[in-house]
């Protein structure tokens, strides 16, 4: 009896690549057009390999039609840079106090050195990268974040003085929306500016939360260390309506870290962005996978009908 040979493996290769292919091609031209706000940081920026795959899916998500506007982060580096400058740093509520000293190095190394190896990382993948801080055409204006702290002893509540750490009061898009129509990649690293030009440190997921309700942008797409929002049991939850999520962070399903990830998600959909996706960052090619699969990845936070 004769044996029938299955296909060979560099041919079902090239069999489930056109599959893939064809498979995105409807969210391709679904989402052609639209303004795509991604927030880029932890892991996939440390890692060397994550970095190189993340500029290359950023440029395919341009050259399929879609307009990706890039905000990244940058603490670690931030933290390594005053290290090394022998200047004392600490953080009050996960937010780096940020004296005028401080303040200087974090201009420096976010809209220097991490801004021009992001945009050198897309311009490298065949892209047109193109480095921006929020200083630019006063693209994000600022004023100075105010938190207070309750003492447990007194009961008295204090404000504190983060310094010049921000938060945003208007973005004016003007100059994003005239890169829109260009084959342009805009990254912008989230430094703020205050109404005498004073420098703002502003907190990434924030300042990518501003842009994207300004922009009225489709999704923001919040790359993250963990795989998304869990529920109770560590179980992925694939999608939440505004109000489900104010629930799960009401009954302490959601805590820590996760809160102010999800309170930016939260805004952003409530100034109009049609959808906010918390994604794991350390998955390759995570961008591509949400965007142009049927199931996605992570947790899609949408508007309460």
């Amino acid at each position: 009896m004769m044996k029938t040979s299955g296909p060979k493996p560099l041919e079902a290769h090239l069999q489930d690549t056109a599959k893939v292919l064809s498979e995105a091609l409807p969210y391709m031209r679904r989402f052609a057009g639209q303004t795509m706000v991604i927030k880029y940081g932890g892991h996939a920026m440390g890692d060397e390999h994550l970095a190189n795959e993340f500029a290359r899916d950023v440029v395919l998500i341009k050259q399929v039609g879609i307009n990706p506007i890039v905000v990244h982060g940058g603490g670690p580096q931030i933290g390594a840079m005053l290290e090394r400058l022998k200047i004392k740093s600490e953080f009050i509520d996960g937010l780096r106090v940020t004296d005028q000293a401080t303040v200087e190095v974090v201009e420096m190394v976010l809209a220097g050195s991490i801004n021009k190896q992001v945009v050198t990382a897309i311009n490298g993948a065949g892209g047109t990268g193109i480095g921006l801080s929020g200083k630019d055409g006063r693209l994000i204006e600022a004023r100075k974040l105010r938190r207070s702290v309750r003492d447990p002893g007194s009961n008295i509540e204090k404000l504190l003085d983060l310094g010049f750490v921000g938060e945003p009061t208007r973005v004016n898009p003007e100059i994003l929306r005239t890169l829109q129509n260009s084959n342009i990649i805009p990254v912008v690293a989230p430094v703020g500016v205050g109404d005498h030009g004073e420098t703002y440190n502003i907190n990434a997921d924030t300042a990518a939360g501003a842009i994207a309700a300004a922009m009225g942008a489709s999704k923001l797409l919040m790359l993250t260390d963990v795989a998304g929002v869990l529920n109770k049991e560590k179980h992925l939850i694939p999608t939440l309506t505004t109000k489900e999520a104010l629930v799960l962070m009401g009954d302490g399903t959601i805590s820590g870290g996760m809160i102010p990830k999800l309170e930016t998600c939260l805004d952003a959909v409530r100034g109009g962005v049609q959808a906010a996706h918390i994604l794991d960052g350390r998955i390759p090619h995570v961008l591509l996978l949400e965007l142009f699969t049927a199931h996605g990845v992570g947790t899609m936070i949408e508007r309460t009908p």
